[in-house]
């Protein structure tokens, strides 16, 4: 059965990203032990929370002594399944997706965009080092490299259709960056990006923070008027 699937990224998950990019930089300022309020102070949480992320995902260390920074981030590799390769489709090639095609960071974390599809025959038969191939070759792609995880850059109008598609060919997990919410069974993983919203939510915290500092100085103001 499909249903609407907007599968939200766990914040303790999102806060191993943010301690191992506090780790890769220690590292390579030469510090070899780390300790929980370390981490804390450079993530803004607690150190109670940094010791309750690292028992949710079986990460265990030192609290004495100190974090083994080599140990916790081969730790973090195997979370995140850094010790093989994950093969990935890309569909849609206008703006976003060529730009997304040649992400190098994709490859520096062991994911591979091994092909990329669009309907437009112009894009197919340029030269280039990521083909680009019509959607009639999508389940071949998806075969012989073995793919299960696709990123979907296509417009709204025929998001749905291409997602129905990836999935009928064996895809499980699907970065979304069209701005519609899919229908999926609810074995298959779908991870909404859209830039508008994360645009509009920045802007929203930025006017209040100005509204707040234009009260505050009006108060402060009003209070100097007063004595």
């Amino acid at each position: 059965m499909k249903q609407i699937t907007k599968y939200i990224v766990k914040n303790s998950l999102k806060r191993i990203f943010l301690y191992r990019a506090c780790l890769v930089r220690l590292k390579m300022m030469g510090v070899e032990k780390v300790f929980s309020y370390t981490l804390a102070n450079e993530t803004g949480v607690t150190s109670d929370q940094v010791r309750k992320d690292f028992s949710e995902f079986n990460i265990k260390g030192n609290k004495r002594g100190g974090y083994d920074i080599n140990c916790l981030l081969e730790k973090m590799e195997t979370i995140f399944h850094r010790n093989k390769d994950h093969n990935i489709v890309l569909i849609g090639m206008g703006n976003l997706g060529l730009a997304l095609s040649k992400y190098s960071k994709f490859v520096q974390r062991n994911m591979n965009i091994v092909a990329t599809f669009d309907i437009d025959p112009f894009k197919q038969k340029i030269r280039s080092d990521l083909p680009v191939y019509s959607m009639s070759r999508l389940k071949e792609i998806i075969d012989r490299f073995r793919v299960k995880v696709a990123i979907l850059a296509v417009p709204e109008i025929s998001a749905q259709q291409v997602a129905d598609e990836l999935i009928r060919y064996g895809i499980k997990g699907i970065v979304n960056f069209a701005p519609v919410l899919l229908k999926v069974p609810s074995d298959v993983i779908i991870n909404n990006v859209n830039l508008c919203d994360e645009l509009e939510s920045v802007i929203y915290y930025v006017h209040n923070l100005i509204k707040a500092d234009g009260l505050k100085n009006i108060e402060l103001l009003y209070r100097d008027m007063k004595y």
